[in-house]
């Protein structure tokens, strides 16, 4: 049984009818649910005497330091089988770490801790590391996103990572990490016993210098998979380092993420070649960078490769006009794999998304979601995008946010939803003003058609 709960005010009244309900449940998740300590006191003793649960999300509650350490209470007993537990954002310091630690140092059950979005500082985290340290701890995935750390917490982490086989996914984002702590991450990443399939380093100040290292842990870490370093200023020069490890024959990467990493069309030769050689890559993310027209038409070559496998990619941002539509279309012809773009906050315009369909329409293509937001497109455009979204029906989620369709194109989209061969069940629709008429028609289109979910 699960019981899942997102933004909810808590009476009292409705807290006790939950709590039966709580008894027999799997998975509790009661994010944003103006949560406190007391709650967390009853949630203790539903831990202690329900030993079915084995995951409890509360993120985004004011449970403060008090409310961990009811739920260590419960967490801490012999009958408890909780295996992740998640708390971002709920108003935690250093003060929870040490109670944190007791239950990594006593319960094997516990394989997932998310503790990102709180003060923990340094100095807790390194009392986290101690608990990691102890055998019974078998971590698997630990998320300390925006936890306030600093460079000294790298010793800490590296020790810990030593002594612990188990751990899989690593996410230290939005922390003030520098360059010398990820080098000495990295080499104690590639001397650890674990395998490493996760780790997230966005906005770590991170330049460069860092991304030899990095190349040497992707070289070396045949397990790790998923590398994000966006947000970080590495520069051509410092993807070029990256691409050195990405294109190892030990490197299994599927999944990269280099969103404003201040690169140019000129990283797009190296990116080309890793997308049609790198079969085990599936997911790229590239927003934020200039990559424009010259730099798109390169990622696009590559994605007609026979040997490229890549099944999302996103180039929202990049600086891209009309100029780069045939390129994409022609990819869109010819590769089997890709089945999401997004490709928003470009200047594409009506005859550049022309052009895009001409290649979506390909029975070749298998787009499963495509994002056009913010693209400069007008009512001009609809009727060929409604008759793409009647034809493909691979195609599954459309977003034309902030794009002035009107009452015109919108009309034209519904057109294409109500034909039974269309099988769009998302369309994105964020400020795009319209007509009552019109809202109307969209309203009675989701009643209709109720696996249709118009979001505005």
């Amino acid at each position: 049984m699960e019981l899942d709960i997102q933004c909810e005010e808590m009476s009292p009244s409705r807290w006790a009818e939950l709590l039966t309900t709580m008894k027999s449940c799997k998975t509790i998740r009661l994010d944003d649910c103006n949560l406190s300590s007391s709650n967390c006191e009853d949630l203790s003793s539903i831990i202690n005497t329900n030993p079915s649960l084995t995951e409890l999300k509360l993120n985004n509650n004011e449970l403060g330091d008090a409310g961990v350490e009811y739920l260590c209470k419960g967490l801490l007993t012999p009958s408890c089988s909780l295996q992740k537990l998640w708390l971002q954002n709920c108003n935690l310091t250093s003060a929870s770490c040490e109670t944190l630690r007791s239950v990594l140092s006593a319960q094997p059950s516990l394989t997932e801790l998310h503790v990102g979005d709180n003060r923990l500082g340094t100095a807790g985290v390194k009392v986290l590391c101690q608990g990691m340290m102890n055998p019974s701890c078998k971590l698997q995935k630990l998320q300390l996103e925006y936890c306030e750390l600093t460079a000294d917490i790298v010793e800490a982490l590296n020790a810990a990572l030593q002594s612990k086989p188990t751990l899989k996914e690593l996410s230290l984002s939005n922390n003030t990490l520098g360059d010398t702590a990820v080098k000495q991450l990295c080499r104690g990443l590639v001397e650890a016993s674990c395998n490493l399939e996760l780790l997230h380093l966005e906005n770590c100040g991170i330049t460069s210098d860092s991304c030899m290292d990095i190349s040497a842990l992707l070289r070396n870490k045949s397990s790790l998979m998923d590398l994000s370093v966006g947000d970080n200023k590495i520069g051509d020069s410092g993807l070029a380092l990256l691409c050195q490890g990405l294109m190892h024959p030990s490197c299994k990467i599927q999944k990269l993420w280099l969103w404003d990493c201040d690169l140019t069309s000129a990283s797009c030769k190296d990116l080309s070649r890793l997308i049609s050689t790198k079969e085990t890559l599936t997911e790229i993310s590239l927003i934020d960078n200039n990559l424009r027209d010259s730099g798109m038409e390169m990622l696009c070559q590559a994605l007609k490769d026979p040997r490229s496998k890549l099944q999302e990619l996103w180039v929202r941002e990049c600086g891209l006009t009309t100029a780069c539509c045939k390129a994409v279309s022609s990819a869109l012809s010819t590769n089997k794999h890709l089945k999401v773009l997004h490709i928003g906050e470009n200047k594409l315009g009506d005859a550049g998304v022309e052009l895009l369909c001409e290649g979506l329409m390909h029975p070749n293509c298998n787009i499963q979601s495509l994002w056009l937001g913010n693209c400069d497109l007008t009512a001009g455009c609809c009727a060929t995008l409604a008759t793409a979204m009647a034809t493909k029906q691979c195609l599954t989620e459309l977003d034309l946010s902030y794009n002035p369709l009107e009452d015109e194109g919108i009309r034209k989209i519904c057109e294409a939803l109500r034909k039974p061969s269309c099988k769009v069940q998302q369309l994105i629709l964020y400020d795009i003003l319209w007509s009552s008429e019109v809202d109307d028609e969209l309203r009675a289109l989701e009643e209709s058609k109720p696996e249709v979910k118009i979001i505005s």
